[in-house]
């Protein structure tokens, strides 16, 4: 099985774009899409410490809904709480087990999985730095800079990992730079 893992440093940064950008980049690909999260999302009970939910919506009314209408083969929504995450990533595996490309949302996924490949993505002017994402970075085989171009990045200790790792700047994560598709082609 061929992983990809997208994640970020905070919210709202264009996860989900970059993760649909790649499933469109690479259509011919039966991709599993699997967004994993920790925080309360509309549509789900909230019954239980983990739920995953099976997407068959092509609406586009939801990140997973989102990665069916890139052309994802199956796309699953992982909600769980921070002490569940474990149990969950438990849960999710034999689902996911056959399929032979999967790009995965999330950055405590890390602790779990070896991808083949980590991409981070990053937003200059957002100041928050979760800690997920301090130790995934130090993973991460790329990152995606969104208005990159306009502004450095401010976050305390971050340089040098960046450094290391190429980065790809666009000024909306819905395009994603030709670099970029290249960059994860050779990977592929």
């Amino acid at each position: 099985m061929t992983t990809i893992v997208v994640g970020g440093h905070a919210r709202k940064v264009g996860k989900t774009s970059v993760a649909a950008g790649l499933i469109s980049a690479f259509s011919n690909l039966p991709w599993t899409a699997v967004k994993i999260s920790s925080h309360k999302h509309p549509g789900f009970s909230g019954a239980g410490d983990c739920e995953i939910f099976f997407e068959t919506s092509r609406r586009g009314d939801s990140d997973s809904s989102r990665y069916l209408c890139a052309g994802a083969s199956k796309s699953l929504w992982v909600r769980a709480t921070e002490e569940n995450y474990g149990a969950a990533v438990q849960q999710l595996l034999p689902i996911i087990q056959s399929d032979p490309f999967l790009i995965i949302e999330s950055n405590r996924i890390l602790d779990f999985i070896e991808p083949d490949l980590c991409i981070m993505v990053l937003k200059y002017d957002v100041e928050d730095f979760k800690d997920s994402a301090r130790k995934m970075i130090a993973k991460a085989d790329a990152a995606v800079a969104v208005n990159g171009d306009s502004l450095s990045p401010s976050w305390e200790g971050i340089s040098e990992a960046l450094a290391r790792i190429p980065i790809f700047t666009t000024p909306d994560p819905q395009a994603l730079p030709k670099e970029l598709i290249n960059f994860v082609s050779l990977r592929l």
